[in-house]
């Protein structure tokens, strides 16, 4: 199926983005009337206390979930009424995540993990072994190619986990607390890699972040409170 393009340019276009869940109390409203869009090559953080709808927002940007009313455009992409599948392809082709928990696949090592989102487009052969092992050697961890993640500190799944974000070479990057599971050395070192990796790229950020060095570093910040965006 062809996925439509909308008119605009953003790399990313939210607008009037509510999410509602049933629940046996009745209906649960966890975001409310969000609207804002990200040029290419934007940073972006999303701040405010537990329960605000950062993570409910950022799993709307991504295509992870889809909004009770208002729409979504992802890289020039309308992702209402796509299924999982469509929505899939479009994350597949544009997005890479880094999330709080690493979510490596145990049974594979680092550099298979690595390797995982080429192969999930149909790449296979040395080619995509060679820029998972350049990815793994830029974020530190050459020499460790082939231990699988529970051999791997923290730290080191991060980075793994990192390097398998950009190795699809993704025009937008989201970020679910990347640092919260870390050591304040370990996510210093992965604050750095990321931005680093963003400037040399040319990638597109959003983060949701409880810290507020980490935020500052980004180019624009939205506050939410109460499943409302009350600032940015």
């Amino acid at each position: 199926m062809q996925i439509p393009a909308t008119p605009s340019s953003a790399m990313l276009e939210v607008r009037d983005v509510s999410r509602v869940y049933a629940t046996a109390a009745g209906p649960l409203t966890v975001l409310r009337g969000a609207s804002f869009s990200l040029a290419a090559g934007e940073s972006l953080a999303l701040v405010g206390p537990s329960g605000s709808g950062k993570t409910t927002l950022l799993g709307l940007c991504a295509g992870l979930d889809q909004p009770t009313t208002g729409t979504v455009a992802l890289a020039g992409r309308a992702l209402g009424g796509l299924g999982e599948d469509e929505r899939a392809r479009v994350r597949n082709e544009h997005t890479g995540f880094v999330f709080q928990n690493f979510q490596l696949i145990p049974s594979l090592t680092a550099l298979e993990n690595v390797c995982v989102p080429r192969e999930l487009r149909g790449e296979r052969g040395a080619e995509v072994e060679r820029d998972a092992k350049a990815l793994l050697e830029r974020v530190g961890l050459g020499a460790r190619l082939g231990h699988y993640p529970v051999q791997l500190s923290g730290g080191e799944q991060q980075r793994v986990a990192l390097a398998r974000a950009f190795v699809t070479s993704p025009r937008i990057l989201f970020c679910d607390e990347p640092t919260g599971n870390l050591d304040g050395a370990t996510a210093r070192m992965v604050v750095e890699l990321i931005f680093g990796l963003n400037h040399e790229k040319g990638t597109t950020l959003v983060l949701v972040t409880h810290d507020v060095e980490l935020a500052k570093r980004c180019g624009r910040t939205l506050r939410l409170k109460g499943g409302e965006i009350v600032e940015g």
